[in-house]
């Protein structure tokens, strides 16, 4: 029997006083998570379609920002997502007090980080522009710099709202944040609408609503986070109200406490160069070799990415759960606990990625006529969302949601160290390999990705068999 078969066979019941998490309880964290990330993907493929009739160059120079912004988002997701694994340990260990002041940490860093990241795009954005894209066209390269200007400004929302979401979804309470999404997306979706097709504002009718849009949430989630009596009245009506009330205290917000500091950034750290690097793989290979193939390579893998993005969106809702609870479970010093409920989300997320995948490869082909594209570019589309699907079901949930809970465990080092080999190293030089050597070209680029999540699932699901993630400690 493989370690593999291991992790999901199940293993003897947990006793009932020791279920923090019931089925339904389980139910009311994923169902919120998954409309959230659905949202946030349709939003995605919204601002695709309408940025492919916002002028000439205007998606593939869209699509190209994405690569950089997506670091920075990539960055401000995993600072809050250690946050979450410290603010979820305290709640499990029922530490209010450092509860509350982790959670307060969280909006500290995440400000100061943010601000330093909208001041270098400003400052070096536009050079950084013309040195990797010189050789694309001047209507390419305009966009770029337009819709990087604009989005960059969005930067210190992006971050508060991550954090304002790390601490609800630590405490299970992910209905808040999908309402948020929700309303955020709503104004992205009817402002790039008016300035797509009513104000014909170019990449700039693209840029200004996510940048409106991104301040709204993040308007929304400080004010829930402060926990006052109106933002309480709000989460009742929503039927969102909060068993378990971690709050933000402006007092330890706007003051760097460094004990608690050290110990976010302790896992928020390593989390961030994993999925730094991750994003900066990516961009790598965009700039030196996607960015050498012709435009029909570069707009299907721009759109394949919302389309890709959609299909994972499962396993982002169910990392997202892991960490919770496991997180929980390890703060409240249940080993065994951990253990159980890591075997048994791995069993649901094999499930629902299934489904979730099939799913989407089953929309695909009935969206591509809304995409005003070459029927060429269309067939490479279908090819590489069809091999992310089948990789995205039965081989994302051994890389993705168990090194999520790995992490909420304290194993932060080992999940780094993991994903710079599988990714950094294994896809990079694959993506070469399959995409420029072999002539593949964006093909190539989803093969080597595939196979990345192959050998980091290998690798997560050995670490768990071995139980040295039980030793590690973070509170």
């Amino acid at each position: 029997m493989t370690f593999i078969q291991r992790l999901i066979e199940p293993k003897a019941q947990l006793p009932e006083e020791r279920k923090t998490f019931t089925n339904a309880t389980l139910k009311a964290m994923i169902v919120p998570l998954v409309i959230e990330s659905v949202l946030q993907m349709v939003v995605g493929l919204a601002d695709t379609m309408m940025a492919s009739h916002a002028g000439e160059g205007v998606l593939t120079g869209v699509g190209l920002d994405n690569l950089i912004i997506t670091v920075f988002i990539y960055l401000f997701t995993a600072l809050s997502a250690g946050g979450a694994v410290v603010v979820s340990q305290y709640i499990g260990s029922r530490d209010q007090e450092h509860a509350d002041l982790s959670a307060s940490q969280v909006f500290h860093i995440a400000g100061l980080l943010s601000l330093v990241c909208t001041a270098l795009m400003l400052i070096f954005g536009e050079a950084l522009i013309d040195w990797v894209f010189a050789e694309k066209s001047d209507a390419v390269r305009s966009a770029c710099k337009t819709y990087m200007w604009i989005v960059a400004l969005s930067f210190p929302a992006t971050a508060i709202y991550n954090a304002g979401a790390a601490v609800f979804r630590a405490m299970g309470q992910t209905r808040i944040t999908m309402w948020v999404t929700l309303t955020g997306n709503i104004v992205n979706v009817i402002g790039n609408a008016i300035g797509v097709f009513v104000l014909h504002a170019g990449a700039a009718g693209v840029a200004w609503p996510t940048t409106i849009s991104w301040y709204l949430n993040a308007a929304l989630m400080t004010w829930l986070c402060l926990g006052t009596s109106r933002g309480e009245a709000l989460l009742e009506h929503l039927k969102a109200s909060r068993k378990v009330k971690v709050r933000l205290r402006p007092r330890d917000a706007f003051v760097l406490h460094p004990a608690m500091a050290k110990r976010i950034l302790g896992v928020a750290i390593p989390n961030s160069i994993e999925n730094t690097l991750f994003q900066a793989s990516k961009v790598v290979i965009s700039f030196m070799l996607l960015a050498s193939l012709p435009d029909m390579h570069i707009d299907a893998n721009s759109t394949g990415q919302t389309f890709w993005s959609l299909a994972a969106c499962m396993g982002t809702a169910m990392g997202t759960v892991f960490i919770t609870v496991v997180g929980q479970c390890t703060g409240a010093g249940d080993n065994e606990a951990a253990e159980w409920y890591i075997r048994k989300l791995t069993r649901l997320s094999l499930v629902l990625a299934t489904v979730w995948n099939a799913m989407v490869m089953i929309l695909c082909p009935l969206l591509m006529p809304l995409y005003d594209l070459p029927v060429e570019t269309k067939t490479l589309i279908l090819i590489i969302v069809g091999i992310h699907n089948l990789f995205s079901a039965f081989v994302q949930p051994f890389s993705g949601p168990l090194s999520s809970g790995l992490r909420a465990a304290g194993d932060v080092k080992f999940t780094m160290w993991a994903s710079i080999f599988a990714t950094v190293v294994c896809r990079t030089f694959l993506s070469f390999v399959f995409a420029k050597w072999l002539g593949m070209g964006v093909i190539g680029i989803a093969i080597a990705m595939v196979l990345d999540w192959c050998i980091k699932a290998v690798l997560d699901a050995s670490r768990f068999d071995s139980g040295k993630w039980k030793d590690r400690k973070i509170i």
